[in-house]
């Protein structure tokens, strides 16, 4: 797994400011029921007043209240408000209080005179009772029409329409203590919601009596909470818009470093490593699945953070909004785990076969398309066809079964979050009769019941989109962890200068990975500077194998193959093949022009030097042939050019290159005679005094070598030159007469 994290350090900065907006998210979200609650609260039901403590209060209300008030309560009043009146006010300032408050015409005013909250919700907590009790006194029911009759009976000369509060001030301090002693006891038991509301009542009544413009007071409460929550939103949603920026960059950053990490690690590979990883595996791996860890890493950047905020912060605020109905939300949490868990189990087995189908499918796909010629040449279009549906269809299968159960998810969260909102409903309207919450919070409950219920959604969804970039990771951490067997040493030892150009190969025994079989079984000779040495036999005798050895994309399982007097395994594998001019069996190109091709293994050589090189490979006549010459584009694969083009431009590459070692592996086998002739001809003038290694099938390709070593099932049969092998060699001879007559052996 470290090989798949360490990606992700250069990205640690931008993490961190991710963390930091997406806590700015969450906060934001989760403010905005509390807002929504406020309005509906304090905006719509209150007309705007949000606590008991009223900005202003005539001097008449506040000594009714005081009645009702101990002298404590009364002294912190009268520390937090002020008594203002004409006489000690300036005609300046009376002018100003008088427009805001038009009953100081009449009388005194006490003005809040503090900001602090603190102060104003114990206010708020001393006046709450007082005024429910002046406004229930001043009410119409049967109970208080009956103490105001008992009340104007022990009071004689005291009409029946007196006002209930001034004949209670009339009464003796003692007497009205105990009058109010048996209110106090009915009082204790209302809850404090109602008894805040009726406070607010009160207060409103008190504002209209003084003049102050209440709907206008409503009204700009509503428009100032309001303007706030849409500030919370545009910052909700711009800190939305950065993670989604950033996590995007980090995401498609970490992509294209996998990218370039799995193929700096295939560069490495063997051809072990090659044989281990098939082409089409690599090419998932290196597209599909790393979408998959991309998709996934927004996911993670997005969810992992925010969700346990909103989950954690969502609890918090429903506890402090009504703690009686989290039974609710614990339910919907246990059901959505149990949904996510039964899903889980459906479909993490399929997540896991379904990038080996992708590979599958993509094997198929490679094979019917680098093999069209030959479907064609044996009309097996419909086998072919039968087996690329075969893998398309077992795709399709699995595909649609994970959509399908991952389809019901949403549906079924969605019956669930309805479900949840009317258990809220059902019970909040309980509260809000007996009184014990508002409609604003329950409002609230909902909405943090529906964050609560998305966070934990999110995060058991996240956990089914896991399992398929799990594989995904696992499956780049195979290539990524996995050690080539062929590997530069820790200390590389110099070349031997004085033997530069030979190649030696001592009791070279060479197996194939997991072969029970030697390919090669003790190999020796030496290949000078200057001479050619051919190699031949019939197919499968190890001749490419042998070739393959020296370049170092297999290493000799017992003895040493040795260059410029050093064996290749203490050399750095780049000095290595530097000094080699290498020409695969099988022509291969890379898309760009015939000029990028001919360079490719020197960039900075020449165009004088380029062109010389196609002169020796005897490509020159086909370039010179094209509109663009050097300029013209090879397709992909070079399809666009025949086989022996492509083997003239594979040879003139490496002539490009200028190596002390060439090594042709059977690299002229799609040229007809004369061409090979040539070409073989203009080779030997442009390689006087390199070692020439040459792998052939044609005995006309090897007949001037001054070495040929004879292979016959991984074994030297027989070694010299072409005269010498005609005389004392069984199988050279059996070759050579199968290709060539005897007077054009003798001849040659």
């Amino acid at each position: 797994m470290r090989d798949t994290v360490k990606y992700l350090k250069k990205s640690i900065v931008p993490l961190i400011i991710v963390i930091g907006l997406l806590v700015v998210q969450a906060m934001s979200d989760l403010s905005l029921p509390s807002y929504t609650s406020d309005i509906v609260n304090v905006g719509i039901q209150q007309q705007g007043i949000e606590n008991a403590a009223p900005e202003a209060i005539r001097e008449s209300s506040y000594e009714e209240l005081a009645l009702f008030m101990s002298h404590g309560d009364q002294q912190t009043f009268q520390s937090n408000y002020r008594l203002v009146d004409h006489a000690s006010l300036t005609a300046e300032e009376y002018e100003s209080y008088r427009e805001e408050y038009p009953a100081l015409e009449s009388g005194a005013l006490y003005l809040l005179n503090t900001n602090d909250e603190s102060a104003i919700d114990t206010l708020s907590g001393i006046l709450s009772k007082p005024m429910l009790i002046v406004y229930t006194l001043r009410s119409d029911s049967a109970d208080i029409q009956a103490v105001k009759n008992q009340l104007t009976a022990q009071m004689p000369g005291i009409g029946a329409d007196a006002d209930l509060v001034s004949l209670l001030a009339g009464l003796p301090a003692e007497q009205r203590s105990q009058m109010m002693g048996a209110v106090d006891e009915k009082l204790s038991q209302i809850p404090e919601s109602i008894m805040e509301q009726s406070a607010i009542l009160y207060v409103q009544g008190e504002y209209q009596a003084i003049g102050i413009d209440t709907d206008r007071m409503q009204t700009r409460y509503i428009f100032t909470e309001g303007a706030k929550m849409l500030l919370l939103a545009l910052v909700s949603m711009a800190a939305a818009v950065a993670v989604g920026f950033i996590a995007s960059r980090i995401a498609a950053g970490y992509g294209r470093d996998l990218r370039g990490g799995v193929v700096r690690k295939v560069l490495t590979f063997s051809n072990a490593e090659m044989d281990q990883f098939s082409t089409a595996s690599l090419i998932t791996r290196s597209t599909n699945d790393i979408q998959q860890i991309q998709l996934m890493l927004v996911m993670l950047i997005r969810i992992v953070f925010y969700a346990p905020i909103m989950g954690v912060g969502g609890v918090v605020k429903v506890v402090g909004t009504n703690s009686s109905m989290t039974w609710i939300l614990a339910l919907a949490v246990v059901v959505i785990m149990l949904v996510v868990a039964i899903l889980f189990a459906f479909v993490m087995p399929k997540f896991r076969k379904l990038q080996d189908l992708i590979d599958r499918l993509n094997r198929v796909t490679r094979e019917i398309l680098t093999g069209l010629p030959v479907i064609r040449a044996f009309s097996t279009q419909k086998h072919e066809e039968k087996r690329f549906d075969g893998a398309n269809r077992d795709l399709m299968k699995t595909q649609l079964f994970v959509n399908r159960v991952m389809s019901l998810m949403m549906p079924l969260m969605m019956l669930l979050m309805n479900g949840v909102t009317l258990l809220i409903v059902y019970n909040g309207a309980y509260g809000i009769d007996s009184g014990e919450m508002q409609v604003g919070d329950m409002m609230a409950f909902i909405q943090y019941a529906m964050q609560i219920i998305m966070s934990f959604l999110m995060i058991c969804s996240l956990s089914v989109m896991l399992p398929r970039a799990v594989v995904s990771l696992k499956r780049i951490n195979e290539v990524l962890g996995t050690q080539p067997e062929i590997r530069d040493p820790q200390t590389a030892e110099p070349f031997d200068e004085r033997k530069r150009g030979y190649v030696e190969f001592k009791n070279v025994s060479f197996r194939y990975p997991e072969a029970d079989e030697d390919v090669l079984t003790d190999i020796s000779f030496v290949a000078e500077p200057g001479k050619t040495t051919a190699f031949i036999g019939s197919t499968g005798s190890g001749k490419s194998t042998l070739i393959n050895l020296i370049p170092r994309f297999y290493d000799a399982t017992e003895g040493a193959v040795l260059v410029d007097g050093q064996d290749v395994r203490n050399v750095s594998q780049h000095d290595l093949r530097a000094r080699i001019g290498y020409v695969p069996q099988k022509g291969v190109l890379f898309s760009g022009t015939i000029e990028s091709n001919i360079k490719y293994g020197r960039r900075d050589a020449t165009d004088e030097q380029m062109k010389q090189a196609a002169s020796i490979a005897q490509a020159t006549e086909f370039i010179d042939a094209k509109p663009t010459g050097y300029a013209t584009e090879i397709a992909e694969g070079g399809t666009n050019v025949s086989g022996g083009q492509k083997q003239r431009l594979s040879i003139a590459r490496a002539i490009a290159v200028d190596p002390e070692i060439y090594i042709f592996d059977d690299s002229f086998s799609a040229l007809d005679f004369k061409t090979d002739s040539v070409l073989r001809q203009a080779l030997k003038e442009k390689t006087g005094g390199k070692t020439v290694l040459i792998v052939a099938q044609r005995i006309s390709t090897i007949l001037d070598a001054d070495q040929i070593i004879v292979l016959d099932e991984g074994k030297v049969a027989g070694r010299g030159t072409h005269r010498e092998l005609m005389e004392n060699c069984d199988i050279y001879q059996q070759i050579a007469l199968s290709q060539l007559s005897k007077e054009e052996l003798l001849n040659g």
